[in-house]
């Protein structure tokens, strides 16, 4: 081949490299045509996800899909995991604080299931001492915060504002008492009689706020006392908690404030910066 075919060589082989560039640029726009058609008739009407197959769900349902998702999470973890609590009351001085906020462990001691009798077990049993929230037989749309001081079989009693369980003295660092006239008899205390000792004469029996007992716990019941013990209203007066109604375990505070404080923006101004992230004892 002479320095002309040659020449003509390459231009061929140029032109022919070229010819394949535009078909397969053609060919792409031709197979990109209806994505595009499709993304702008998309963007026209609003918006949206494609899915399968061309077909197209509306951007409005997406959002609907995932605030009923971010809902369910919320009831499983607010029923079954964690919740709440706001102090309201001094029955718990000075352990628990009126503004103080609390996180509560549901998942330790179980849960019911909401609208029905279900209960999902928990992973541990009440421990005597502990913080604990509970649903009270007496006010069935209120829960409490009390401390456990008796388990099943235990037997207790209160003397002088001294509490003995089982006919062993407790120390009680978080125990406070601020009135030493008010220790009156109450009627609502009567529950006692059907709890005394055997050996006790239940006939003479006349409890008071601070002298009381010796009683037993029934088998599947627990008994509650505020902190603050001169100014709670608790076991000693409504009776024993089943096991059922025990909902969660006090952990920590979260937030805490002076409610009682008459400072604008309390919330704010007079918070309790040191209690927050507490471990709750």
């Amino acid at each position: 081949m002479g320095p002309g075919n040659r020449e003509d060589g390459w231009k061929g082989a140029v032109a022919s490299t070229t010819d394949h560039s535009i078909g397969r640029e053609l060919l792409e726009r031709k197979r990109a045509g209806p994505r595009r058609r499709r993304a702008r008739r998309t963007k026209k009407e609003g918006g949206g996800v494609e899915g399968p197959e061309g077909k197209r769900t509306p951007e409005w349902l997406e959002w609907v899909k995932s605030a009923a998702v971010a809902l369910v999470l919320l009831v499983v973890i607010r029923s079954f995991l964690l919740q709440t609590f706001v102090i309201t009351s001094g029955s718990m001085e000075d352990t628990l604080l009126v503004g103080d906020f609390l996180m509560v462990n549901r998942a330790a001691l179980g849960s019911p299931v909401p609208g029905t009798n279900l209960r999902v077990p928990g992973y541990s049993e009440p421990r005597r001492g502990e913080v604990l929230i509970f649903d009270p037989a007496h006010e069935d749309r209120m829960k409490l915060v009390k401390r456990l001081v008796g388990m099943p079989g235990d037997t207790l009693a209160m003397e002088d504002k001294v509490l003995s369980v089982n006919g062993q003295v407790q120390e009680e660092a978080y125990a406070k008492w601020l009135d030493p006239e008010g220790d009156d008899r109450h009627p609502w205390m009567e529950w006692q009689r059907e709890h005394l000792l055997p050996a006790e004469d239940a006939e003479a029996y006349s409890p008071t706020r601070d002298n009381w007992g010796p009683i037993v716990v029934p088998e599947g019941n627990y008994f509650m006392l505020g902190d603050n013990r001169d100014f709670s209203l608790d076991s000693r007066y409504w009776g024993l908690i089943e096991r059922w109604r025990l909902e969660g375990r006090a952990l920590f505070f979260y937030y805490s404030y002076d409610r009682e404080a008459p400072t604008p923006l309390a919330f704010i101004q007079e918070a309790r910066w040191g209690r927050i992230g507490q471990w709750i004892r």
